[in-house]
């Protein structure tokens, strides 16, 4: 039989998003995955992008007393090291990753993680959008003004041009983005440090100075007014906090072994957090940078910083540290578009999200999860009309909702295991301190910025949980009318096994005669229905069997070697079991197993090698079917079936859909 050609439409795929990976490669696992250097640059981006706008944020808020700063700066330091050291104890305690999602579903309850989940969605989301955004506002500065009025298309070509590079995969999205990171760091870094250092005969100065100012702004405001401009300075900087999850998040992408390559890319994303961010703040009182109109706060410093070098590199480096600015600010993007495909796959395989949403395209990546958040991104970017002012007013809130809810679980779980696990102290105290300063700064971030537009992440983030909900519902209604048809499978195959065994010598195969190949997706009720049926339909016309069953490689069991050979192994008991009932009822029976990501390809694969050993074959497959079928339905299941019907039809060959009401 004449193997189809590939269609035009899917050589141009391949050639844009690159040829399909071979599952059966056994160095594809660690070809894929990020050392603790390439996850810093992937998952670090955004955190580091963060000090282009939280600590300038925090430090405008200071309202004339920028020597508070310096206490600001601290506090934020001490916050970033917090946060992440709590989350190396997840990332301890759930190695197999999942962040704030899990952490929530298995520590406090599976609600509490569908909360967390949908806030930190809406978060990344917002991410993608302000990071682009900003980023290509930047840009913009250094371009003519009749430039601005691309401003709106550039940002959505940018995004499309993340998701593509996603869709090729994790090493490809990551890669171009190192020297672009390297550049940043190397420029920021090299200004803290020289501010640092040029100003180190001033330190005594400068420390009496804040004294003085302290002084001052305590006259003026009293010992509580100081306190609270100080507090609401720190929380107003909480966008320099999003992006520490991320690598709880992004555990599956990270190298063996995860869980220290978690640890080590943490600290690296700590120090260089703490670092940049408190520097910049510490670099603006030096400089006495204040407010330009048409100049971000870090473009002010750094032409301070500068002014007196020589002009043949003063200039160009300001420029340099400016564009590198702009560009990681756009590469930030790619935190989004690493982990919420992640934190969707383990979403659905929970049935909070559509199914689907789990599963891997032939590049090995979630593909449906990362077209998912470019349009929630490029959607949310044509309302706002690419503001960054609007964005920043919906962002940093719905990360700490994950935050609390992570830290929370933390707390309850330290506590519940204090008599059995040594070091529980320390444990409770780092995360406790966790919990005290995120639920802090989620309430005063909510208040500040509830009237300027923060009720609409609010609202967005509870339409999202009430989906998730909804959908939750929809799943286990269903599981509740199969499962007994499941527990009427497991009866039949013990029956079939209490009667007298015959042998396989007793069956033999007959390849010229009529056979049944029936496509199963494990030992279950819809698979028990389809041979069902066969025999009352047909009755003995068919007397050999065949059971396809295939095994969904998605993001749940993508691991690691090991995973996919259970998996596999997984497929083989279930199908046999088929086997071994259809012999004891006389029939000849065997099984064809594989594993992939497109379920439709295996069995197109399968059906090819099928028939050419039994030429008389007909294909039945069983349907879950609604009593009112609705978009809402076809969203939620992926009608598999019928994309395999299509397959088998082009290439000439009987199949048939065995309904089966859920």
């Amino acid at each position: 039989m004449a193997e189809p050609e590939e269609p035009l439409l899917g050589r141009l795929r391949t050639l844009v998003v690159g040829r399909a990976r071979d599952l059966r490669d056994r160095s594809i696992y660690h070809r894929l995955t990020l050392a603790a250097f390439l996850a810093w640059v992937g998952l670090g981006s955004d955190g580091l992008s963060s000090s282009c706008y939280g600590p300038p944020e925090a430090f405008v808020t200071l309202h004339g007393h920028p020597h508070l700063g310096i206490f600001v700066a601290l506090a934020t330091a001490v916050t970033v090291l917090v946060i992440s050291t709590s989350y190396s104890q997840i990332v301890e305690l759930f190695p197999a990753g999942g962040g704030g999602y899990l952490v929530a579903s298995k520590l406090l309850s599976p609600r509490a993680g569908a909360v967390s989940g949908c806030a930190l969605l809406v978060d990344y989301v917002l991410t993608i959008a302000i990071s682009v955004a900003s980023g290509v506002e930047a840009l913009l500065s250094f371009l003519p003004s009749h430039w601005h009025s691309w401003r709106l298309a550039l940002t959505v070509s940018v995004v499309l041009l993340l998701t593509l590079l996603n869709i090729r995969g994790v090493k490809e999205s990551v890669a171009p983005l190192v020297p672009i990171f390297l550049v940043f760091v190397l420029t920021h870094w090299f200004i803290i440090l020289y501010a640092l250092l040029t100003h180190l005969p001033d330190m005594g100065q400068l420390a009496s100075q804040t004294a003085s100012e302290v002084g001052r702004t305590r006259s003026e405001l009293g010992l509580w007014g100081m306190l609270f401009l100080i507090m609401h300075s720190y929380s107003m900087g909480a966008g320099t906090y999003t992006g520490i999850e991320a690598v709880s998040n992004g555990i599956p992408i990270l190298r063996e072994p995860k869980v220290h390559t978690a640890k080590k890319t943490m600290t690296c994303m700590a120090v260089s957090l703490a670092f940049t961010a408190a520097g910049l703040m510490l670099t603006y009182i030096l400089y006495k940078v204040g407010p330009v109109a048409g100049k971000t706060l870090n473009a002010v410093m750094l032409e301070r910083a500068a002014a007196n070098w020589a002009p043949t590199w003063g200039g160009p480096f300001v420029i340099v540290a400016l564009v590198s600015e702009a560009a990681i600010l756009c590469i930030a993007a790619q935190t989004g578009f690493l982990d919420a495909p992640r934190v969707l796959a383990n979403m659905a395989m929970d049935r909070w999200m559509p199914a689907r949403l789990s599963m891997l395209s032939d590049r090995l990546v979630t593909r449906n999860g990362v077209l998912l958040m470019s349009t929630a991104a490029i959607v949310t970017i044509l309302l706002t009309r690419g503001s960054v002012g609007v964005l920043v007013v919906l962002y940093s809130i719905n990360v700490f909702i994950t935050f609390a809810l992570s830290q929370t679980g933390m707390v309850r779980h330290w506590w519940g295991c204090r008599k059995t696990v040594r070091g529980w102290r320390r444990g409770l105290a780092v995360n406790g301190l966790g919990l005290g300063l995120t639920g802090l700064i989620l309430v005063w971030v909510v208040v500040a910025k509830f009237y300027e537009g923060g009720w609409v992440t609010l609202l967005v983030t509870g339409a999202l949980v009430a989906l998730a909900m909804m959908i939750r519902r929809h799943y286990d209604s269903v599981a509740r009318n199969v499962s007994g048809f499941n527990r009427l499978a497991e009866s039949v195959l013990e029956i079939a096994r209490s009667r007298p065994k015959r042998t396989a010598e007793a069956v033999p195969c007959d390849p010229s005669a009529k056979t049944a190949v029936v496509l199963v997706n494990g030992f279950n009720g819809l698979g028990m229905h389809s041979v069902q049926n066969v025999i009352r339909y047909f009755g003995d016309c068919f007397r050999n069997f065949v059971f396809v069953g295939v095994g969904m490689v998605d993001a749940g069991n993508f691991k690691g070697a090991a995973e996919t050979h259970r998996l596999q192994e997984h497929v083989e008991t279930e199908t046999g079991r088929y086997v071994e009932l259809m012999r004891n009822e006389g029939y000849y029976a065997e099984s064809a197993c594989s594993i992939g990501t497109d379920i439709a390809e295996e069995v197109d694969k399968a059906a090819s090698q099928i028939v050419k050993r039994f030429p008389q074959s007909v294909f039945f497959a069983g349907q879950l079917i609604f009593a009112r079928e609705s978009v809402f339905t076809r969203l939620l299941h992926n009608n598999i079936v019928f994309a395999v019907q299509r397959r088998l039809y082009r290439r000439g060959l009987p199949f048939v859909i065995m309904p089966f009401r859920a």
